[in-house]
C-alpha cells in the first residue's frame, strides 16, 4: 500500500459505527427484539434488523407505525439501552477497523464517526474499535435534529472535519447510510459487514461495496479513497 502525499486540500473519511467498525447490528436486533416482547409487541427479527442504523424515533415510527400510542416508546427505547448495555465490555470490533482509520489518518484523511449511538454507548463503541489517536471528532443522535436517513449526521460530520462534500467519502452498511450520504452530496463507500446484502447497498446508491473493513484496507489504493488522493 503506497503512503498519499500530504494535500493542501484537506479530505474527510466519516465512518459510521455500527456494523462497519464494530459488529453489533445482530446485537442491537436481538436487544429490540426482547424490548419489543417486554412491551407486548410481536416483531420480527428479520424486520428489525432492516431498521437497524436508524435512530431509536425512526426505527420505532419503521416497525409500530407512526399512528401508535408513543407513551410507550420511552420505556422501548430504554428498554433496548439497558439489554444493549450488558455487551459493553465485549463489542466485537470488525477485523481491519483501526488499522483502516489509522491508515487513512497517516494518508491526510480527517476522521469523523457519524452515529446514531450517544453517551456511555458511544464511549464504549470507541473503546472497543481503539483508535483514538486517528478519529478528529464524532457527530452523535445528541448533535442532530434528524437521524439517518436525514443527512443531518453526515453533514454536522462534515461541518466538524471543515471539509465541503466534494472532498469526503462515507462509509456505512445499511441502505439508510448511503441514503444519508447521497442527500449529503457524498459518495457512500459501503461495508456487507452490517447484514444487508450486495445488490440492496448498490440499488442504495453505494459507489463501491467491500466485505469489510479490513478487505476495504487490503484495497485502498484502487478504492474511491485511493482514487480521490489522485485526482
Amino acid at each position: 500500500m503506497t503512503t498519499a502525499a500530504r494535500s493542501p486540500h484537506p479530505r474527510a473519511a466519516v465512518f459510521d459505527v455500527d456494523g462497519t467498525l464494530v459488529d453489533t447490528n445482530y446485537l442491537h436486533a436481538v436487544c429490540w427484539w426482547e424490548a419489543f416482547q417486554q412491551q407486548g409487541h410481536r416483531v420480527a427479527m428479520t424486520d428489525i434488523h432492516h431498521t437497524v442504523g436508524m435512530g431509536s424515533g425512526r426505527l420505532l415510527d419503521r416497525l409500530l407505525g407512526e399512528d401508535r400510542d408513543h407513551e410507550g416508546d420511552d420505556a422501548l427505547d430504554a428498554a433496548h439501552k439497558s439489554l444493549y448495555a450488558t455487551y459493553f465490555d465485549r463489542l466485537p470490533v470488525l477485523d481491519g477497523a483501526a488499522d483502516l482509520l489509522r491508515a487513512l489518518a497517516d494518508r491526510d484523511w480527517r476522521i469523523v464517526l457519524a452515529t446514531s449511538a450517544q453517551g456511555s454507548e458511544l464511549e464504549a463503541l470507541r473503546r472497543a474499535i481503539g483508535a483514538d489517536d486517528a478519529i478528529r471528532d464524532a457527530t452523535s443522535a445528541d448533535d442532530v435534529d434528524a437521524s439517518k436517513p436525514a443527512p443531518d449526521p453526515v453533514r454536522q460530520a462534515l461541518e466538524d472535519a471543515d471539509v465541503p462534500p466534494e472532498r469526503a467519502l462515507f462509509v456505512g452498511d445499511t441502505v439508510w447510510d448511503v441514503e444519508a450520504a447521497r442527500r449529503a452530496e457524498v459518495g457512500c463507500v459501503a461495508l456487507l459487514s452490517g447484514g444487508i446484502g450486495r445488490a440492496e447497498l448498490e440499488e442504495a446508491g453505494a459507489i463501491a461495496v467491500y466485505r469489510d473493513p479490513a478487505a476495504l484496507l487490503a484495497d485502498l489504493d484502487a478504492s474511491p479513497f485511493g482514487r480521490m488522493e489522485r485526482a
